[in-house]
C-alpha cells in the first residue's frame, strides 16, 4: 500500500524477502527484514520520545483513525465548537496532499499543523515529532492527531499518543470491524458517525457493528453521534473530559499510557497494548 512502512510485504510475496528469496538482501548484502525491523524499532523509539513530550507538558494525545470520508474533521470542528472555551485544543492533520483539513481547523481558531505524506498511507512517529515542534505544548490540553484515511496501516504505528479512537460511518457497512480487524482491535473507543442517517438507511445495524467489535475481544465503548446535527456529542465530550482527567492523574503518579496496538503490530513493536509504564 505504500513504499515507506513495509505494509507492502504480504502473505503472497513474503517469500521474496525471507530465507534465500530474491529480495531477501539489499544491494549491500544486508537482510531486508533486518532493515524493516530496524525502521520499526526506530519508530517506537521516536514514539516514546514524543509521548515523553506530551506527558511532561500535561497533554492528552488522541489518534483519530478511519477510512476517508467518515467525518474525522467534522467531528473535530464540532468538538472545538463545544469545548473550545473549556479546553485548549490543537490538531495535527495527516493527508497525502493539500492543507484542506488544517485550514478547516484553523478557521475554528485552533492551531493546526498539516502533514502531507505523499505516498505513505499512515503517519509515523517521526512525522508527528516534526509537527509537534511547531506547536506550543504548554498551551495545549488535548492534541488530536487526525491520521491518514485508511482502515489498515495507521493501527500498526505508535505515534507517541495515548488513545486510539476509530470512527465508523454508518454509510460504510456494519461489517467493517469484521473485515478490518487490524484497525478495530486497536480502538479504545469506536464512534459510529453520521448516525442521523440511520433513519434512512436499512442496511446498517449498530448492534451488529458492536457485535463484530466484541468478536475481536475488544471491550471498547461504542458511541453513536452526528457531528453535523450535534446528536450524541455529549457522550463523546464526556469521554474526552474523563480521559484528560485520567491523563493528569497518570502524570501525578509518574506513569504513562501506551496506545493499543494490533496483534500483528505487536510482533514488530515493543509497546504492549494499554501498558502502564513507570517513568523515571
Amino acid at each position: 500500500m505504500c513504499d515507506t512502512c513495509g505494509c507492502n510485504i504480504t502473505p503472497g510475496n513474503q517469500h521474496l524477502v525471507q530465507n534465500d528469496g530474491a529480495l531477501a538482501r539489499t544491494t549491500d548484502g544486508r537482510s531486508a527484514l533486518t532493515v524493516l525491523r530496524g525502521l520499526l524499532s526506530e519508530n517506537d523509539r521516536q514514539a516514546a520520545h514524543n509521548r515523553g513530550h506530551f506527558d511532561r507538558h500535561g497533554v492528552l494525545a488522541v489518534n483519530l483513525m478511519s477510512s476517508p470520508g467518515s467525518g474525522k474533521t467534522a467531528l473535530l470542528e464540532a468538538t472545538i465548537a463545544a469545548l473550545g472555551h473549556e479546553l485548549r485544543i490543537a490538531v495535527i492533520e495527516g493527508d497525502l496532499e493539500t492543507e484542506n483539513d488544517a485550514e478547516r481547523i484553523r478557521a475554528q481558531g485552533v492551531p493546526a499543523v498539516q502533514i502531507t505524506t505523499g505516498t505513505a498511507c499512515h503517519l509515523d512517529a517521526h512525522m508527528v515529532h516534526t509537527a509537534v515542534h511547531q506547536l506550543d505544548l504548554d498551551a495545549i490540553d488535548v492534541l488530536f492527531i487526525e491520521n491518514v484515511g485508511n482502515l489498515v496501516c495507521p493501527a500498526s504505528f505508535d505515534l507517541g499518543h495515548h488513545r486510539n479512537v476509530t470512527l465508523l460511518s454508518v454509510t460504510e457497512g456494519d461489517d467493517k470491524p469484521a473485515k478490518y480487524p487490524v484497525m478495530f482491535r486497536a480502538a479504545d473507543l469506536m464512534l459510529l458517525t453520521k448516525a442521523d442517517l440511520l433513519a434512512v438507511l436499512d442496511d446498517f445495524e449498530p448492534a451488529r457493528a458492536e457485535r463484530h467489535l466484541r468478536n475481536l475481544a475488544n471491550p471498547a465503548q461504542v458511541l453513536q453521534l452526528s457531528a453535523r446535527r450535534g446528536q450524541g456529542l455529549d457522550a463523546w465530550l464526556d469521554w474526552l473530559r474523563a480521559e484528560l482527567v485520567a491523563q493528569r492523574e497518570r502524570i501525578e503518579r509518574h506513569e504513562t499510557l501506551h496506545p493499543a496496538m494490533q496483534p500483528e503490530g505487536q510482533a514488530r513493536h515493543a509497546a504492549a497494548p494499554h501498558r502502564f509504564v513507570r517513568l523515571p
